[in-house]
């Protein structure tokens, strides 16, 4: 189940091949009043959601991943945790949604491999050769416009 309340399912993708399920009591929920769209009831709901993840003392992580996580998001994360909020929508069981969403695309985000590493090449003699000749035709191009003598 991925609603609000359940367990946060990360469905499979790169470097998750299984997926991924974050236990529902790893997770914490704060609401509070949103600045946000609601209209009257904008002061008097609390629509906002923060949801919290600490993924060093998680269960639902292996080791591996609980580095790689902690390495990769240590940016984003404050006092060990992962803080993801919501409060563009109206109703609190939206914002709910839209935060465990959040928190399950940063963590794929997290534990997805790195990209190869970009081998430097050398640019081809053709290359150079045209970069030069548009050089000269530009600094031709350039000097004509020079002051016109009465010569």
């Amino acid at each position: 189940m991925n609603g609000p309340g359940g367990d946060l399912v990360v469905p499979p993708g790169p470097g998750l091949p299984r997926g991924l399920v974050i236990d529902a009591r790893e997770l914490s929920e704060r609401f509070s009043r949103s600045s946000g769209p609601g209209g009257q009831g904008v002061n008097t709901t609390d629509s906002r959601v923060e949801l919290t993840f600490e993924p060093a003392t998680s269960t639902s992580l292996t080791p591996t991943q609980v580095e790689r996580v902690l390495e990769v998001l240590a940016p984003s994360l404050v006092q060990g945790r992962l803080v993801v909020m919501a409060s563009e929508r109206r109703s609190q069981l939206r914002n709910r949604a839209v935060a465990r969403e959040r928190l399950g695309a940063l963590l794929r985000e997290a534990l997805a491999p790195q990209p190869p590493a970009r081998r430097a090449t050398r640019p081809t003699k053709g290359s150079q050769r045209r970069r030069l000749d548009a050089k000269k035709r530009r600094g031709e191009l350039k000097s004509g416009r020079g002051r016109v003598s009465p010569d």
